[in-house]
């Protein structure tokens, strides 16, 4: 019994789908959706000619809209981190491209390999709504670090824009016009809807919660506070910044000192598994004297589990909340 290279071949039919998924956002929304983009998206569409009511309208539904898809079932997996990554595609078309995909990698693994229907039936669709969970946990990921990344030299042009005399709607409505996506879009959603009547305060608790991170819940909270009780917003707002800019220091330190043992995890938990690989092409029947052996498929079980095991031991030790 000789082992095959079709593992090589499930893992380029994944890379080959989570390039085409990537491919497709592009296409059906153009390059200022991508993160890697420094246009401010908002603004691209009002120079465009877009009303900023349908502007506003459009950017609070692709950023809503997954939250409220969560009744739907196995989709409530993907709604929390579709709306943290703002995918502009809706809840259905993401199960219709998941399906999609998973038509895409059974035909894939109809043409390479030779398992049995069953199998490629299962491996496709794992392979098709694996791959959208693992695109939108990137993007999730990107933009969240982007936001943090953005916030403290936005929190500081508010603060200066107070100090010179600007009221603080319009302190927000310049940080949507300076700094780039994707917090520009986000703060002027709250420029928009502050401008259409609603409450300032109401509007950043909303961002904070949608996006999900404590520094935003600190501004929001740092804002209604003012509103009710009145004070110096701009001394207030400077600490803060401050606050965020050293948690944000902090953060990328503890970062570059446990990234050693974040790759070593990382190496450990996937070199046996490229080593397989790696022999499996170059000798296919290195493993026959052994196939047939009683130990051979608890072995592999037990190997399986300790790489999780040791994966997921590296991920807390080094996971340190800052």
């Amino acid at each position: 019994m000789a082992l095959s290279a079709e593992p090589v071949i499930y893992a380029l039919i994944f890379i080959g789908v989570l390039v085409l998924v990537e491919g497709l956002y592009l296409t059906v929304f153009g390059k200022s959706i991508n993160l890697n983009s420094r246009v401010n998206r908002r603004l691209e569409m009002l120079e465009k000619g877009t009303g900023r009511e349908e502007v506003l309208e459009k950017l609070r539904k692709e950023m809503e809209q997954h939250m409220a898809a969560r009744q739907i079932p196995l989709y409530s997996l993907l709604a929390e981190k579709a709306q943290h990554a703002a995918i502009a595609f809706t809840p259905r078309q993401l199960m219709m491209i998941m399906g999609g995909l998973s038509v895409v990698a059974f035909l894939g693994l109809t043409i390479g390999t030779e398992t049995a229907v069953p199998v490629r039936l299962f491996a496709s669709v794992a392979i098709g709504i694996g791959a959208v969970y693992f695109w939108i946990s990137r993007k999730a990921k990107k933009r969240l670090s982007m936001i943090e990344e953005q916030l403290p030299d936005a929190v500081e042009l508010i603060v200066r824009s107070l100090r010179v005399g600007h009221p603080f709607s319009s302190a927000i409505g310049i940080v949507a016009k300076e700094v780039s996506d994707p917090l520009a879009s986000e703060f002027g959603m709250i420029s928009d809807e502050a401008a259409y009547g609603r409450d300032m305060g109401e509007a950043m608790k909303d961002m904070a919660d949608r996006i999900g991170l404590q520094d935003l819940r600190f501004l929001a909270v740092a804002v209604t506070i003012q509103q009710q009780s009145g004070g110096n917003l701009a001394e207030v707002l400077a600490g803060l910044a401050s606050v965020i800019r050293a948690r944000f220091k902090l953060f990328r330190r503890v970062k570059a000192i446990t990234a050693e043992a974040q790759w070593s995890g990382n190496f450990l938990s996937a070199f046996p598994l490229l080593a397989l690989i790696v022999i499996t092409v170059t000798d296919p029947n290195y493993y026959d004297e052994v196939l047939d052996h009683p130990y051979f498929v608890p072995s592999c079980i037990a190997v399986a589990l300790f790489l999780v095991a040791n994966l997921i031991i590296m991920r807390r030790m080094v996971n340190i909340k800052v």
